[in-house]
Parts: C-alpha cells; sequence; structure tokens
C-alpha cells in the first residue's frame, strides 16, 4: 500500500512539472517569436473587450477556443519552423514549402479568429457608437 501511495505522489509531481514545462515553452514561444508577441496583444485586447462588453457565456466560448486555435497554430508552426532550419541549416526547396505551408495554416486560423472577433465585437461597439 505505502509504495502505491509513493507512486501516486511522483505522478501528481511529475503532473505538475509537466504544467511547468508547458508555461516555459509558451514563455519561449513568446520571446522568442514577434507574431506571438502579436497574438498576446490581441488576446488581451479580445479579453478586456469581451469584458467591457459584456459578451455572453457562448461569445467567450467562441473567442476561447478562436484564441487557443491562433496560439495552437502559432507554437506548431513554430516548431516545425525550428525542426526545419535545424535539419536544413542550407536553402532547401522542401523545407521553405513546409515552412510556408505551415505558416499558412496559422494566417488560416488567425483570419477565422479575426472574423469571430468582428461578429461578436463588432454589433456591440456599433451600438456603443450610437448613444
Amino acid at each position: 500500500m505505502q509504495g502505491n501511495m509513493n507512486s501516486e505522489k511522483n505522478g501528481f509531481k511529475k503532473r505538475i512539472k509537466s504544467f511547468g514545462f508547458a508555461f516555459t515553452g509558451l514563455y519561449e514561444l513568446v520571446k522568442s517569436e514577434p507574431n506571438a508577441r502579436i497574438h498576446l496583444t490581441a488576446t488581451i485586447f479580445a479579453v478586456l473587450g469581451g469584458f467591457i462588453l459584456r459578451i455572453t457565456n457562448a461569445e467567450w466560448c467562441i473567442i476561447a477556443i478562436a484564441i487557443a486555435l491562433v496560439w495552437a497554430a502559432e507554437a506548431f508552426n513554430t516548431v516545425i519552423e525550428k525542426l526545419v532550419d535545424h535539419l536544413f541549416p542550407e536553402y532547401h526547396e522542401t523545407a521553405r514549402i513546409a515552412k510556408d505551408i505551415s505558416a499558412g495554416a496559422v494566417l488560416v486560423c488567425a483570419i477565422a479568429a479575426l472574423i469571430c472577433g468582428l461578429i461578436i465585437f463588432l454589433p456591440k461597439l456599433v451600438l456603443l457608437t450610437n448613444f
């Protein structure tokens, strides 16, 4: 019984440690990638806008999913770019294509998030300006 409790404690400690690694990864993403800092700024504006304009729970869910989608895409894109750069230090056409496609995926996610934001925030902003 005692051995089982120790392994559960160790498992819990490993889970906590893995969260630390994840937060370190997000910090590295923001520190090293200018586009991630743009996403951070957009995230802050979206969250502040949501509080100020009192968006609904459903709208919060859409905003949260859109934000998460963009952040995940940016993280995957960064990983792909770093791996490709490591594997192909010299110019390689296939490497360029892989990096361009990955960047394109981020662009698609960012445009979708922008559209969601406009659909949610624009009518509320228009109402504010009419008073």
